[in-house]
This record gives C-alpha cells, structure tokens and sequence, in this order.
C-alpha cells in the first residue's frame, strides 16, 4: 500500500532517527505528468547549528540556506560544483535547520525517462549510487529547493517495506573533511541492494 508521508514524519526531533527510517522509502518526482522514482538506499543526517558539516552551522543562514529554517517537510536543493543538484530534505520545526541529503536510490518508477535524462542505454543498481546522480535521474533541479514534499511534483511514499536495524550500514560522512571531529560522525547510512531485492 502506497502513503505519502505525513508533514509529522518530517518534523520529529532526532534527525539520525529520521536519516535511518527514509531508507527503504520511495522517493518520487512527478514532472511534465511522467514519473519517475526509487528505493531510498543511502542517507546523510545534518544537525544544523551545532553541526560543523552543516550549511546551517553556527546559525549562518544565506539566501541558499534560508529553506533549511523551515519548517520540516521541504525540499532543499543546492548545486554542488556548478554541476550538481544535490537534494536534501528538512527536517525538525521551524527554525531548527536539521536536513538529510539523499546519497542514493535504487531506480524503479520511470526507467526509460531516466535514459533520456541521463543519456543512459541502461539503468541498473549503481545508477542511482551517489547524490548528483539521484537529481539526475529524476529530475531534481536547484530551481526546485524550497518544494513542499506534501505536493504532487516531489514527494515520499511509505510501502510498508520493513528493514531491520541490522541491516543498516553506518559510517562518517563524505566530502566533509572541514568538519573537524564532526567529519567522523557516524551520520551515513545505506542499505545494501539484496535488502530491497530480498
């Protein structure tokens, strides 16, 4: 049975916990009435002000951040290098800049629309291993941050699809080497594919 998720699953406090139960979600776009989507497999979990990996760090708030001091339940979306959008979801009440970024999915809904937007002959597992390439496979742009994910373009469904606390895969964080000691906390984490395809 498909759900979207409920503002009240966005706005809960622990963002690891939320980080934890995203996996094994279905993240879905619905752009020009094609819609694409997959299996949640790899999360990020930042604690905005007190997080040195945070955009939101030491409450620093830019026009770019702005949306992470919304309220729970919003799609922040920022480009990565020029190149990527890389999109996050906030969490917590207003305010409390709380935010996880999406790593990876496992592609389901709307495989030949990922080719063309991807120039892929072919769409497997690794396809949707990394954040940049899970915007490019549906359709996620910067120019959507700020998106409530209670509409129709950008949402999250729950399928009943139960995954057991020791199949979650923890660790540090990537690419946040400035963080100082809070580059190593164990905020990641993914599930392997057998899991979903079990």
């Amino acid at each position: 049975m498909e759900m979207k998720l409920a503002e009240s699953f966005y706005t809960r406090e622990d963002v690891v916990k939320i980080a934890k139960d995203l996996l094994g979600k279905h993240l879905m776009t619905s752009f020009d009435g094609v819609v694409t989507g997959g299996v949640i497999m790899e999360t990020e979990a930042y604690e905005g002000v007190t997080d040195r990996a945070s955009h939101a760090y030491n409450n620093r708030r830019t026009a770019r951040t702005e949306v992470m001091y919304a309220r729970g339940g919003k799609a922040y979306v920022y480009l990565c290098y020029g190149i990527h959008s890389l999109f996050n979801i906030v969490t917590n009440i207003e305010n409390v800049p709380h935010a996880i970024l999406i790593r990876g999915i496992f592609p389901l809904t709307g495989i030949e629309m990922m080719k063309e937007r991807t120039g892929k002959h072919e769409i497997g597992f690794n396809s949707g291993i990394g954040p940049g390439r899970v915007s490019s496979l549906l359709g996620i742009h910067y120019t959507h941050s700020g998106m409530s994910l209670l509409g129709e373009q950008i949402w999250i469904e729950d399928r009943d699809f139960k995954i057991h606390e020791n199949e979650i895969l923890s660790g540090p964080r990537i690419g946040v080497g400035y963080a100082g000691a809070d580059a190593f906390l164990p905020y990641r984490f993914s599930i392997d594919e057998h899991v979903i395809l079990r």
